[in-house]
């Protein structure tokens, strides 16, 4: 089977098949696009609201994360405004299938908003190899979660004030996201690895 050119930037390009419909480069990144909008859809039916605070932990962050480092930043940041879209017009892909233009007006708007940015970050270091190591993918995920939580906090912060803000909008979430970042740190550079070894069997 026939896997992406030994040149290509990204893990996803590297372990999309280029055979059939997929030989033609814009078909292929269509469907990175519309896989990687699905993706996080399916990571934000992960849901857990907490009781004190407006914002619910999910599985997006992960998500976006994950499809920005796999597709790159141009591809990256089209699947998450994809994503955006896909919610926004009524398919139920937000957190805990919840959908609608006014979730970017609510609480959590900010976090939203943010998506396409954080993806477009963890994507641009990934094609600059930030993601073959286990401590470069680490500090290449915290980067962008750091972003997601800056823009999230800032805005949710003008409903209930800064400190409320970072008191229920990001320290509740440091622990559970340092396991998604170590989730994705390690399961990059791996993917990696399976590159290599598929090259080499090939």
């Amino acid at each position: 089977m026939e896997y992406g050119s030994a040149s290509a930037g990204t893990l996803a390009q590297q372990l999309l098949p280029r055979r059939g419909m997929l030989s033609d480069q814009r078909v292929a990144d269509l469907a990175l696009v519309l896989g990687g909008s699905l993706f996080v859809a399916l990571c934000a039916q992960i849901r857990i609201p907490l009781p004190f605070s407006p914002v619910p932990i999910t599985g997006q962050t992960l998500g976006v994360l994950l499809v920005g480092s796999l597709l790159g930043p141009r591809l990256g940041l089209l699947a998450m405004l994809l994503y955006l879209v896909q919610g926004a017009i009524g398919l139920p892909f937000f957190a805990g299938g919840e959908a609608g233009w006014q979730r970017f007006a609510g609480a959590t708007g900010g976090y939203l908003v943010a998506f396409p940015i954080a993806a477009a970050l963890s994507g641009w270091l990934a094609t600059r190899g930030w993601d073959r190591k286990f401590g470069s993918s680490i500090l290449a995920m915290a980067l962008s979660m750091g972003l997601i939580y800056l823009v999230g906090a800032a805005w949710l912060s003008t409903f209930i004030g800064v400190e409320a803000a970072i008191a229920n909008g990001v320290l509740p979430f440091l622990l559970v996201d340092a396991l998604k970042i170590a989730l994705a740190g390690a399961a990059l550079p791996g993917g990696w690895k399976l590159v290599r070894r598929l090259r080499d069997n090939a």
